[in-house]
């Protein structure tokens, strides 16, 4: 009986040599991945725009610091506030800026990073270029360095009564009333907003000097006017928005759409209560309510 060969065979207790070819040889995802190493373990350079009290110029500082595996703009700055020396070697006072829920669920930390409005939890130091630039949120009153007040936004919430009434049905679940999965589906894409202000931060008709309630009030009149406790005050949020800086105010720019963080169909809200308003509009010439 004839041998079998094994002349294209590996013997199976011996190691595979692969040659050393240099970074060619790396996969596109290995290659990415030691870049970003490297990347994180050397050090970052910040540009932050600062201002010591409300009245007062702002101006510039930089900033060089190691950037932990992971790292966000958040623990960056934390890390700066423990030993917040510049660049040029100056202790300085610690950087100002807000925030709390580290998740991009509360808006707190939202400012400029790198010339766009966006929450600082979320922005990976790895995904940013260098230098990278830091400043307060526009079109907001400076508080202090990446502090801003954003009282403006929750005035207008109000000013569109953008709440739910409770009338006592939720006491007995029997008469509470019911929302389809489909309803609720649609109704959840607006329930993310966590009012951070970076749509009205990139609104060309948002100001402290307009009258414009913004893409984040009108989206949350779409939100309570589809609720069903929130259809009895439907007719007063659409008269709020009906008049002067409200839904007319919008000059369909779509910026707003562009930079949401939780990508929230602002246009689509703002195309539906178009049509909600005219509705409304003829209820009130022809007396239906």
């Amino acid at each position: 009986m004839q041998a079998e060969t094994q002349s294209d065979a590996l013997p199976i207790d011996e190691p595979v040599t692969v040659a050393a070819g240099g970074p060619d040889v790396l996969l596109a995802g290995e290659r990415e991945a030691c870049a970003t190493a490297d990347r994180i373990n050397s050090s970052v350079e910040l540009r932050i725009r600062r201002q010591d009290y409300p009245t007062s110029a702002p101006y510039w500082q930089s900033f060089r610091l190691k950037a932990r595996p992971g790292a966000n703009i958040v623990s960056l700055l934390m890390d700066l506030r423990e030993h917040c020396v510049t660049a040029n070697g100056e202790p300085v006072d610690p950087v100002a800026f807000e925030h709390n829920c580290m998740e991009e669920v509360c808006g707190a930390c939202a400012m400029l990073i790198n010339g766009m409005p966006r929450p600082a939890c979320s922005a990976l130091i790895a995904d940013l270029e260098t230098p990278i630039r830091l400043e307060p949120l526009p079109k907001f009153p400076v508080v202090r360095d990446l502090m801003v007040d954003r009282s403006q936004l929750f005035d207008n919430l109000k000013r569109v009564k953008a709440w739910l009434r409770i009338d006592g049905a939720w006491d007995n679940h029997e008469r509470a009333p019911r929302v389809s999965p489909q309803d609720w589906a649609a109704q959840y894409l607006f329930s993310r907003c966590m009012s951070c202000g970076c749509c009205l931060a990139a609104c060309p008709e948002f100001d402290l000097g307009k009258a414009f309630v913004g893409p984040a009030s009108l989206a949350q009149v779409r939100l309570m006017n589809a609720q069903p406790t929130g259809r009895y005050d439907k007719a007063e949020r659409l008269h709020a928005i009906m008049g002067d800086g409200g839904l007319s105010d919008c000059g369909n720019a779509q910026n707003c759409v562009r930079v949401c963080p939780k990508e929230i169909p602002l246009t689509s809200a703002i195309g539906e209560l178009g049509r909600q308003t005219t509705l409304q509009a003829l209820k009130d010439l022809f007396g239906g309510g």
